[in-house]
């Protein structure tokens, strides 16, 4: 009785074994949905990123003003009958020595 007892037991530990930490064990499984769950976060901010470029882009290819705005604002153009104006402080006037 004894023996078949310490058999169920033995084969009980290798059943568990294999379930627990073998290829398709349940550690495996847990480590694979972590990975999962990573990889659709990483997929979802990818895809914000993306509409948003592809919003921007719309915006560049149907209207001048997109165009414009960040020509000023990146690259410091402005049109040819713009006049610009710099208006410096009064602090910082007094701090640059006349020439």
């Amino acid at each position: 009785m004894r023996v078949i007892v310490a058999g169920l037991a033995v084969l009980l530990i290798v059943a568990q074994w294999s379930l627990w930490v073998g290829h398709g064990g349940w550690l495996r499984v847990w480590d694979l949905q972590r990975q999962l769950a990573a990889q659709r976060d990483s997929n979802a901010a990818a895809a914000a990123r993306n509409e948003a470029l592809a919003t921007e882009l719309d915006s560049l290819r149907q209207g001048r003003e997109a165009v414009e705005e960040r020509a000023r604002y990146e690259l410091h153009m402005m049109r040819a009958d713009e006049t610009f104006f710099q208006f410096v402080p009064a602090s910082a006037a007094a701090a640059v020595p006349a020439r």
